[in-house]
């Protein structure tokens, strides 16, 4: 990483998500980490009680409802700021009855 690298985020501070985004950020959320436990058990990890790179070995391969909550707020803050960075650049999200 370059030293002189200064991430700027899309400030989305201002964006405040009706309820029924909130619930779709937690669905999301748990997707997330099953996208990223798939991809991990797919490269040869798997679960052991701590991080080893070596043995690819990670604690957060367990089912999304086995996540610490640190650990699953890691993964709805994603979700809560990729849906108001949606909606900040004027796109909408509506859900469709089936």
């Amino acid at each position: 990483m370059k030293s002189d690298y200064i991430p700027a985020p899309i400030d989305v501070s201002d964006i405040q998500l009706p309820s029924e985004l909130c619930e779709l950020a937690e669905i999301i959320a748990k997707n997330v980490h099953e996208v990223w436990a798939a991809g991990r058990l797919a490269e040869g990890w798997k679960y052991g009680s701590e991080r080893n790179d070596m043995l690819r070995t990670h604690p957060g391969l367990v089912p999304y409802e086995e996540l610490s909550e640190t650990e699953k707020d890691y993964d709805r803050r994603t979700a809560m700021e990729t849906l108001k960075l949606i909606q900040k650049i004027g796109f909408g999200i509506k859900k469709v009855k089936n």
